[in-house]
């Protein structure tokens, strides 16, 4: 064996018995070749080796990483929900679930929240007491109903990033991106009218579709590149749908990013029935690639993309500052915002406009997102070990959320119940179908740093669904 496949099979040794975990950094060339007394050339063949094995990956100016050891072909098949509109249920199930978030001695796995118990936030915290302190009187008032001037000037700046041009008088703050939704959806829909969506959705916004008297129209989508374009306009021509709520970016559950010309494509089909979209960017800032990617409104001509947002998954979501571009509904956003919840609060405004203006908000997001990839490489890798045969995950290109497709016939709503004795939650599949599809999936959170006490928990999953497949029938 030459000398560099020796040092090759020592560091599989390392990764496989978990020395070096998936995400994390392997020790630089220079490093190895002192530790084993070998030349440049040597280690550097030997990380090849790796590459080649599927093992490490090499980034630019940052050295050599562990892979997630994927299986080929692990990712879920595209979605095949009902072809007709239906109306939503499921609540019960989604209550649930936010009730069992409430216990403390949970460990909710299937969350959909951000690590917000680090030190780049503590500027934040910091502001908001000072803001509380110095704001007076205005801190007691109403606002401007469309939001701070200094909130939507720092918002409208940060959408540059996602290839929009918007003036601050474009922006409309809300009290979190579940407000800017269900506002956007009030404001441009009529009760027994048919919203499509991707589909498995986010729960959140499939409630808002139940709370309005509408009907929904689930859309195939595919866990790399997003909703069928071909389904999309099949079912546009057979029903009269009114509006297209998705998640393009860094998707909630599934975690696609869909690609840009399929964003230009969608606007062209939406130009084409007339139909308006009801953009969800809350994960976009999150997104892994860079530059981050571009939102379906930067190619919105007509103003038809009411871009909703917040910085509920970027932050926290105890500061319930979210925002809508509503583009041509303006008015008629405004005026649903109005007979709802008026003005929004300005402490927690001017916080979060002050820290992005300072260049806070840039620093936070430097720090989370390598530890949300480090945290999806890691979580990849235990359900990889843990977790039945033939369990297929999805991609994550950013954000925080992983899903899984269990194979045969678990059903994660009693594999939820099985782990509330090991104080552990999940998110059901159920939740993110109109129809109580996809009860063999489950989404999970992997936010926080990888510890002991998270691959523990996976493993309990892991080893309830296996006791379940294995007395199936």
């Amino acid at each position: 064996m030459k000398l560099y496949e020796q040092l090759a099979t020592e560091l599989q040794h390392r990764i496989d018995t978990g020395l070096y975990l998936p995400g994390h950094r392997l020790p630089s060339i220079r490093e190895m070749s002192r530790e084993h007394e070998v030349s440049i050339a040597t280690v550097q063949e030997a990380y090849r080796r790796l590459e080649d094995l599927g093992l490490a990956e090499a980034r630019p100016k940052s050295g050599y990483y562990v892979r997630s050891r994927r299986m080929a072909g692990s990712l879920p098949d595209a979605s095949r929900p009902a072809q007709r509109p239906i109306e939503v249920s499921q609540w019960e199930d989604v209550l649930e679930l936010l009730c069992g978030n409430e216990d403390k001695s949970m460990l909710a796995l299937g969350r959909g929240m951000p690590d917000f118990a680090v030190p780049t936030l503590d500027p934040l915290l910091r502001g908001l007491v000072s803001f509380n302190r110095r704001i007076e009187h205005r801190g007691l008032e109403y606002d401007s109903l469309a939001g701070t001037r200094e909130l939507r000037q720092q918002v409208a700046r940060l959408t540059i990033d996602s290839g929009c041009t918007l003036h601050l008088d474009d922006i409309i703050v809300t009290t979190g991106c579940q407000e800017a939704l269900s506002i956007s959806m009030r404001a441009i829909t009529r009760p027994g009218d048919v919203v499509a969506v991707d589909s498995p959705s986010f729960y959140g916004s499939m409630q808002l579709i139940r709370a309005n008297g509408l009907k929904v129209m689930e859309i195939p989508t595919h866990p790399e590149t997003g909703i069928s374009l071909e389904a999309l306009e099949l079912a546009l021509e057979q029903w009269p749908i009114s509006a297209l709520q998705l998640t393009p970016n860094c998707n909630n559950p599934l975690g696609y990013t869909m690609p840009e010309d399929k964003k230009r494509k969608l606007i062209s089909l939406a130009q084409r029935f007339d139909l308006a979209i009801i953009e969800d960017d809350i994960y976009g800032d999150l997104a892994f690639q860079y530059p981050r990617p571009r939102t379906i409104k930067s190619f919105d001509t007509d103003g038809r993309v009411l871009l909703c947002s917040s910085f509920s998954k970027t932050l926290a979501p105890g500061m319930r500052v979210g925002w809508i571009a509503p583009g041509r509904y303006r008015d008629r956003v405004l005026h649903t915002k109005y007979v709802s919840t008026g003005a929004s609060a300005i402490a927690p405004q001017l916080a979060v406009a002050a820290f992005v203006a300072n260049g806070g908000y840039e620093r936070h997001l430097r720090r989370m997102r390598p530890q949300y990839r480090r945290g999806r490489d890691a979580m990849i890798d235990w359900v990889s070990r843990y977790f039945p045969a033939g369990t297929r995950m999805s991609d994550p290109q950013g954000g925080f959320l992983l899903w899984a497709e269990l194979p045969g016939d678990i059903d994660t709503l009693e594999l939820n119940r099985r782990l509330w004795a090991h104080k552990i939650r999940i998110a059901p599949g159920v939740l993110f179908s109109a129809s109580g599809k996809y009860r063999n999936c489950l989404r999970l959170n992997f936010a926080e740093e990888p510890t002991a006490r998270i691959e523990a928990a996976v493993r309990t999953v892991g080893d309830e669904a296996l006791r379940m497949h294995d007395s199936l029938p």
